[in-house]
């Protein structure tokens, strides 16, 4: 026998419910296509790891989708907040005026969603990880060590390559 368990939006009036929130993960955009790539990968990473049913990839020029359609289309799934994460490193003129004025416009349409931009990644407690991790693995790549993984930016560029340096050691 099922016994039907009503969870906490089932059984709250509709005014008492939180609202249905989104994310829309935001980076500048660029006119090389891998580029915009890493972006719809970011996306899918989060999205798989978070709780947000709605989350779009968007880009703040130069590449579609743009911010406005990724806002249309959290609304259009039912988003009542749409929350916006500028994928920058550091806090500067983009995330303070650029993207939120393109967020201002891009919300007209739909007066009675609620919306925010957040900080940017900026100095992030696990940003010296990530700086380690990037640092240790490129330095593994280039002295000819075996790295657990392939890098997701310079693998077909030929990065990860010492350069320089009369007495240099060869790798092996």
């Amino acid at each position: 026998m099922c016994t039907f368990m009503p969870v906490e939006s089932d059984i709250l009036p509709t005014n008492l419910r939180p609202p249905v929130t989104a994310v829309v993960i935001v980076d500048h955009g660029s006119r090389k296509t891998a580029s915009n790539q890493m972006l719809y990968q970011a996306t899918k990473i989060f999205a798989a790891q978070s709780d947000y049913a709605i989350i779009e990839p968007a880009h703040m020029e130069l590449a579609q989708p743009d911010i406005a359609t990724a806002f249309r289309k959290c609304v259009e799934q039912g988003a009542a907040r749409v929350v916006v994460f500028p994928y920058f490193l550091s806090p500067g003129r983009h995330w303070s005026e650029d993207i939120p004025g393109l967020v201002t416009e891009a919300a007209k349409p739909f007066p009675d969603v609620e919306w925010l931009v957040t900080a940017p990644f900026g100095l992030h407690p696990e940003m010296a990880s990530i700086i380690n991790d990037r640092i240790q693995h490129c330095l593994g790549v280039a002295e000819g060590r075996p790295v657990a993984d392939s890098c997701d930016v310079c693998d077909d560029t030929g990065g990860c390559e010492l350069r320089g340096g009369a007495n240099r050691r060869q790798p092996r």
